[in-house]
């Protein structure tokens, strides 16, 4: 909305001193993340925007900064609501009391089983949140053409939302072998949106090959898991996203990049992170905290989660405590160990109350699960040889490893061999135009018995499960469809633990605070299981993802990453 020449005589009657400003934080310290000098002094606000900064104020309403440091308010660069298991309201309500003031999503997960209904749904969403939900258009529904979506969204119909305020730009191209392949369908989709932001998705990319995927005005990248392919990428002019999700954790590798020439391109993100670790460790907050443990100069991170993070939006209006800037601050007990006191969000200190009134948004696709029964028989393996490509989990990674394991036989089929890790994998198409089923093997997850399956595999969200028991395996599945959609853990054809996912297959109907704890109870019941994994169920669903090396399997089958193409049997 304009400001008016009313509001600007405000603002300019208030940072002369001349009136009360409306909100001052008195007697406080603050980073300055241009200079990197922790500065005293006064910081006055009027309605939504900082006005005086190093000066004294007065204010009709005063905050005492004392023991207290100053930061801009935290910007996750990139991150899929969907993947905190609740709804962008509840992720809202999760992450901005840690100070996370702006989030710059990717309904992508939710966009590849509704389509344009699901980008909607995030659009209204985003109107209503208290903190800046800013979305990007999912620019891969389908990711690919290896597997089977519940949706198409082309060049034309994300046009249709390309002037939505709420609406930055294109979101991650990760379809890159279709770039190299100059695919019509992807290049439309690039000219279309030339001159926005385009968001980058480009693991292990680099000479003419890196080359190229830039040309097409590709801006940044949030799947770098090494320094060295992090330089290339700077070097080559794009803005290098830090992840650490739930699963993907790369700030350990990255930290040494984070130096005074090369902060003002970098960013932090999620990328894909639950209730249940933001709880335990952080969102935002705990990236930064980090990141310094690791060495990495203060306040070039901290500019990196802030004025960084927006200038490589174009969001020009935060990210800096200064006159004219927009009041999005953290208030820390603690600088090196970011320990957030208090949030205040467009010149209001946040409190619960922050969240009360914010427009209802109805639920969609709540019957998204279109998968009939299944069967033990439904998980055969014919055998033919008994070298096979086998899945390799790397465990805190979304990269696997393309393994080639004998694999044993019985009665002509291929079976698990759970005392050598080999367990056997399935995707199950879901969304009800085609009856596929992808069957394979993976080593990683160390389950002795019993199975896990999951409604929640990227990008197409169909059911993925794992298990050295085709039995139950058929038990967690047919689980899944009753609860129409989430996560299932079975043993001994029990089930042992679930979580409920009924909107679209992605997302609770419950408060943050509940799938936390059932995600507690989850994790608990997995590990009894035998598996050592920090995340199983995440793990497990980014083993559909075909645009993530080496070795991934979709309802078509496996797939072979590096070569594009599915695997021969």
């Amino acid at each position: 909305m304009a400001v008016t020449r009313d509001e600007l005589k405000t603002r300019i009657g208030q940072a002369l001193g001349e009136t009360k400003a409306d909100l001052v934080i008195k007697n406080t310290r603050f980073l300055n993340v241009v200079t990197g000098e922790t500065a005293a002094g006064d910081i006055a606000l009027c309605g939504d925007r900082i006005i005086g900064t190093y000066e004294s104020y007065d204010g009709v309403e005063e905050i005492d900064g004392s023991g207290l440091t100053v930061v801009p308010g935290f910007i996750d660069t990139h991150v899929h609501c969907e993947s905190t298991c609740v709804t962008p309201m509840e992720f809202d309500r999760c992450v901005l009391p840690r100070g996370t003031t702006t989030a710059i999503c990717d309904p992508h997960e939710i966009c590849n089983v509704l389509g344009e209904k699901g980008l909607r749904y995030f659009l209204d969403c985003a109107e209503g949140t208290a903190l800046d939900l800013r979305v990007q258009l999912s620019s891969c529904v389908p990711a690919t053409e290896l597997e089977t979506s519940g949706a198409r969204l082309e060049a034309a119909d994300l046009l249709r939302h390309k002037d939505h305020p709420k609406v930055l730009g294109l979101a991650e191209f990760m379809n890159f072998p279709g770039v190299f392949h100059k695919v019509d369908g992807v290049l439309d989709k690039l000219a279309a949106f030339d001159g926005r932001h385009i968001d980058g998705h480009a693991p292990l990319l680099s000479g003419r090959e890196l080359n190229a995927y830039l040309s097409c005005g590709i801006r940044n990248c949030h799947e770098t898991t090494s320094a060295p392919e992090a330089m290339e990428k700077l070097r080559k002019g794009m803005q290098v996203l830090i992840r650490d999700g739930s699963v993907s954790k790369d700030v350990h590798a990255l930290a040494p990049v984070i130096q005074p020439e090369t902060s003002p391109f970098l960013g932090f993100c999620t990328d894909d992170r639950n209730p249940l670790d933001i709880a335990e460790e952080g969102h935002m907050d705990h990236l930064i905290r980090s990141a310094i443990r690791l060495g990495a100069p203060l306040a070039h991170v901290y500019r990196a989660a802030t004025w960084s993070a927006a200038r490589g939006f174009g969001l020009f209006d935060r990210g800096l405590i200064a006159p004219g800037q927009r009041a999005d601050l953290v208030l820390l007990d603690d600088l090196e160990d970011c320990a957030v006191n208090r949030v205040i969000r467009n010149g209001r200190v946040v409190t619960p109350q922050t969240f009360a009134g914010r427009p209802a948004v109805s639920p969609v696709g709540l019957r998204s699960i279109k998968l009939h029964p299944v069967t033990a028989e439904d998980f055969s393996v014919p055998a033919r040889g008994s070298v096979q490509s086998v899945i390799g989990v790397l465990p805190g990674k979304i990269i696997t490893a393309h393994l080639r394991l004998e694999v044993p036989a019985r009665d002509g089929k291929l079976v698990a061999d759970p005392d050598r890790d080999i367990l056997k994998i399935c995707v199950f198409a879901r969304h009800g135009t085609n009856q596929n089923v992808g069957r394979g093997f993976a080593s990683g997850f160390h389950l002795r018995e019993g199975a896990l399956a999951s409604s929640v595999g990227h990008d197409s969200h169909n059911i993925c499960v794992v298990g050295a028991s085709d039995e139950d395996m058929a038990i967690a599945v047919n689980r899944l469809i009753e609860l129409q959609g989430g996560f299932v853990a079975v043993r001994n054809g029990q089930v042992v633990g679930e979580l409920a996912l009924p909107l679209a297959g992605l997302m609770s109907l419950e408060p943050f605070e509940t799938v936390e704890r059932h995600l507690r109870s989850l994790r608990a019941s997995v590990k009894g299981m035998g598996c050592p994994l920090a995340e199983p169920f995440l793990q497990l669903a980014f083993l559909p993802l075909p645009v993530i090396p080496h070795l991934k399997i979709t309802d078509r089958g496996l797939v072979d990453v590096d070569k594009f193409a599915l695997v021969e049997a």
